[in-house]
């Protein structure tokens, strides 16, 4: 399956590149669930929920997706099939037809992926997406300023020098206490309205205050 899911993805890039579904939601989800295999482990998933075998999510939850499950794996069905007559009779040719069904392929794909995580994980919020760009802003302004003043050369980031690991989350962390007090380390805020990043370690930052 995951050389088909490669296969199909080089052909979707191909022949219907400016129709893709959206894959915005993909920055909701906690990084440890970003791997290459995702879509594979998706497959596996809807095949399970298909088969009635609830082995990630509540039976409840299951039940609730095992349409989406059905209808993504028909519409797998379906590429196969006319992706296979379509390199029979005119291979390299993408008409209307085999378009649409990628087309409605990659969309209950996405819809598919969407919902299967969600059940399994809690997803980012659009303001913590937003709390986590402020502290990303914060650690770029950090460095800027850093190499202004001397901290860093330009050749230790360069160099993928260790001690950076160290030394820029320190200097952003005194950045955003102490030049920044309005950004996303603003002990003014409650931790709630933190970024999960930060929010547990509120004590703390106000020692280090």
């Amino acid at each position: 399956q995951a050389h088909l899911l490669a296969v199909l993805e080089r052909i979707m890039e191909e022949c219907i590149p400016t129709e893709r579904h959206s894959r915005d939601y993909l920055v909701k989800f906690p990084e440890e669930l970003l791997v290459d295999n995702l879509g594979n482990h998706m497959l596996f998933a809807a095949e399970c929920l298909l088969a009635g075998t609830f082995l990630e999510v509540e039976e409840s939850d299951g039940a609730q997706l095992r349409p989406r499950a059905r209808n993504l794996l028909c519409s797998l069905e379906l590429v196969r099939t006319v992706l296979r007559e379509q390199s029979l009779s005119q291979p390299n040719s993408y008409p209307e037809s085999v378009r649409a069904v990628l087309i409605q392929f990659d969309r209950l794909f996405a819809e598919f992926e969407l919902s299967y995580v969600s059940s399994l994980v809690a997803v980012k919020s659009p303001d913590e997406i937003y709390r986590q760009q402020e502290i990303i802003v914060l650690f770029c302004e950090t460095v800027e300023r850093a190499l202004h003043l001397g901290y860093l050369t330009q050749e230790m980031i360069d160099g993928y020098e260790p001690l950076l690991m160290f030394t820029i989350p320190r200097l952003a962390i005194i950045s955003g206490l102490l030049i920044y007090p309005e950004g996303p380390l603003s002990l003014e805020r409650s931790p709630e309205e933190m970024s999960k990043v930060f929010s547990p370690f509120y004590n703390l930052l106000k020692k280090i205050r």
